[in-house]
Order: C-alpha cells, then sequence, then structure tokens
C-alpha cells in the first residue's frame, strides 16, 4: 500500500476528476495513473459538497492537482465502480491502492483494518481497536477515521459509536451521508 497524505498537507497529484453519483458530484484524485497504466493510486475522494463549484474548489485546494476531463481508463473503471456502489449495487473496493503517505502508523493500522470490513457490515469503533490490537483506544480510531481521506475506499462509514449509534462522520453530509452509505449496504442506523 502506498503512503502520501494527511488531511489539510496533500503533496501535488497527477489529477483529479469529478463525476455525477446519486449522492451529487464527487471527486476522486490519483497518481501514477496515465492510459497506459492499469492501477491507479488513490490519494483523495471527495463527497459531495453542496455545489458542484464548491466540490471542485475543494477538490483543487486539497490535491493541488489539476482537473482533468477524462480520466485514465482505470480510474474510469473506478469512477464507474463508485457510482454502482452509490446506486446500491455493492463493490469491493478492497483491492484499490490508496496513498496514504504522511499518515502516522497509528492511523495507518486504523484504515488498514477498516478496509477489512465488508460491506453490509459494521463494527463499533471499540471493537476496532479490539481486531488492532489496541483495546482502550476507541477514541483514538475515531479520531483517525475523522481525518480519512478516502472514504468508501477506506470504509470509515462502517464503523459505529457503542451501542450501535452512529457516531461521527467528518466528509460532507455528516452522519445523513454516513446513514445513506450505509443504507445502501443494507444497514440500517
Amino acid at each position: 500500500m502506498k503512503h502520501k497524505f494527511e488531511r489539510g498537507q496533500l503533496m501535488k497529484q497527477d489529477a483529479c476528476h469529478l463525476f455525477e453519483t446519486p449522492l451529487g458530484h464527487c471527486g476522486i484524485a490519483w497518481e501514477g495513473c496515465d492510459f497506459a497504466a492499469s492501477h491507479p493510486v488513490v490519494t483523495c475522494l471527495q463527497f459531495p459538497e453542496a455545489t458542484k463549484e464548491l466540490t471542485e474548489a475543494r477538490m483543487v485546494a486539497l490535491v493541488h492537482g489539476a482537473l482533468v476531463n477524462t480520466p485514465p481508463p482505470a480510474v474510469a473503471e473506478l469512477i464507474k465502480k463508485i457510482q454502482a456502489h452509490l446506486q446500491g449495487a455493492r463493490q469491493d473496493f478492497s483491492e484499490v491502492m490508496v496513498d496514504l503517505g504522511g499518515v502516522p502508523s497509528f492511523a495507518q493500522q486504523v484504515y488498514n483494518a477498516t478496509r477489512k470490513i465488508p460491506a453490509g457490515q459494521t463494527m463499533t469503533y471499540g471493537e476496532l481497536a479490539k481486531a488492532m490490537a489496541r483495546p482502550g483506544a476507541a477514541r483514538a480510531v475515531g479520531q483517525a477515521l475523522g481525518r480519512n481521506q478516502i472514504p468508501l475506499i477506506i470504509p470509515c462509514h462502517r464503523v459505529l459509536a457503542a451501542g450501535g449509534k452512529a457516531g461521527g462522520f467528518s466528509a460532507p453530509g455528516g452522519l445523513v451521508t454516513k446513514a445513506r452509505l450505509l443504507a445502501l449496504e443494507g444497514v440500517a442506523i
């Protein structure tokens, strides 16, 4: 797994692209993927802001990259998977390469453990901490997930507070977006 970002401190990326979903316009940023490459390295996935223009501005500011009209084929395929997932057709993103450079090692562990939670299933912050052999680190798990720049691919929406309560969600739309993502996977909170 490649590593590269820390919230608010992303390094220059190759490109980003906006695309329409049932939630609104999302953005994706990647590196290391030209038109011949088959495996993009995702550096950021932005859920919709209030308008397409705000989403675009957020993406460009986060990734300091060029907005492209036509993504390379591998990125276009990933976008189709994201769109299908957001239309209710569960997709597996566990093989998507992500770049987590600059992320502290504990957060990397949290993200790696979170990526193992399949669609349609959830864990609590405490259960995830125990699965990482870090019992008592539930709060730190939640803080790390709050800095996740690649939601859905690193499915932080599948991590709940104790008792199955929603907990938090730092992506645009907050808990409404989290509930909607979980509902698409057949989970009600």
